[in-house]
């Protein structure tokens, strides 16, 4: 089935002369509970995709399917709606609220929503991250491992439709890229979570399911790593 479409995506930047085209008649599509890994160089269109399907920069033309929502048919504030509910971000600089703590931080997308955090997923989430001793903690109380745990719960607490990392390990040693993937991994598996991951690591990229390839807003490349 599949859970993410894109359709004859392209982003263009100025006019004329200046003009850019960040993304350039993209189309792929990515199946429910599929780890999908973006790579390509610098100004390939890696983040501007990313920032896409975030809902966070509309395209110029084309279209954009999340389980089966036309994503940018919405207006403003139902694309508001959808950005809290159906996605969740991690960044590789964590972009954690330094005066809360990291169960204030994992729950706070929830607070904004104007909900009531859910207490049995959250000490499951605390659990799954290895967290439950520094659930009190400030970001400061923390290494950047573990911050990027707290990213991740924040990511994952909704129960998002998919999961998009933007070079997710990019600021980490060997030792916690390899824990925050299989971390990734595991979530991917329990929760059959839909993720697509922005990297410049080979070695990120060969963990996930599948290794697609942008150069110039273009996709050069689709293969399925085996895993």
């Amino acid at each position: 089935m599949e859970f993410l479409t894109i359709e004859h995506l392209r982003k263009t930047y100025g006019k004329g002369e200046t003009e850019v085209r960040a993304i350039n008649d993209l189309s792929f599509s990515v199946p429910k509970g599929q780890m999908c890994a973006i790579i390509g160089p610098s100004g390939s269109g890696k983040s501007t995709l990313l920032h896409i399907l975030g809902g966070v920069d509309r395209p110029t033309s084309g279209k954009i399917w999340v389980d089966g929502e036309d994503v940018y048919a919405k207006n403003q504030k139902d694309l508001a709606v959808f950005r809290r509910r159906k996605v969740g971000l991690i960044y590789q600089f964590y972009n954690l609220i330094p005066v809360l703590n990291a169960e204030e931080n994992i729950t706070l997308p929830t607070v904004m929503d104007g909900r009531q955090p859910d207490k049995e997923r959250l000490e499951q989430m605390l659990d799954l991250l290895g967290l439950k001793k520094r659930r009190d903690h400030l970001p400061s109380q923390m290494s950047g491992g573990q911050q990027q745990r707290v990213s991740i719960g924040r990511a994952l607490f909704t129960s998002p439709a998919v999961i998009l990392g933007d070079e997710p390990t990019g600021n980490l040693d060997s030792k916690n890229t390899a824990e925050i993937l299989a971390l990734l991994r595991e979530s991917n598996k329990k929760f059959e979570q839909t993720m697509v991951i922005i990297t410049h690591d080979d070695d990120v990229a060969a963990q996930c399911d599948r290794i697609i390839t942008l150069s110039d807003g273009k996709l050069i490349k689709d293969e399925m790593t085996g895993l």
